[in-house]
């Protein structure tokens, strides 16, 4: 079995409109969507029934409504990862470890 990924997506969020499709591919191609993503710093998220909902896509469609909520969800938890949170945000539960 290869190590490389079979197919792979990339989204782009503005923070206004629904993230869109703007690269997709499969063996070669999706190694390289990945190893850009990582270049930059991107984060990666491995779903592998996202993904196939995603590849159905093409290049520059918006998300359905009815994944508003999931990609929502890994849009906030990847800020959370690099320490990004809204200005009004009050760390109530001190769960999260600021010094780290």
């Amino acid at each position: 079995m290869s190590d490389k990924p079979q197919s792979a997506v990339a989204l782009h969020y503005d923070g206004k409109n629904a993230p869109k499709i703007i690269a997709k591919g499969h063996g070669d191609l999706a190694a390289d969507i990945i190893a850009l993503a990582r270049e930059h710093g991107v984060l990666i998220h491995e779903d592998e029934q996202l993904n196939q909902l995603l590849q159905r896509m093409e290049l520059g469609d918006q998300i359905p409504p009815e994944l508003y909520v999931l990609i929502a969800e890994l849009i906030a938890f990847s800020y959370v990862l690099q320490g990004k949170f809204p200005d009004n945000w009050v760390n109530i539960h001190q769960k999260i470890d600021f010094k780290s």
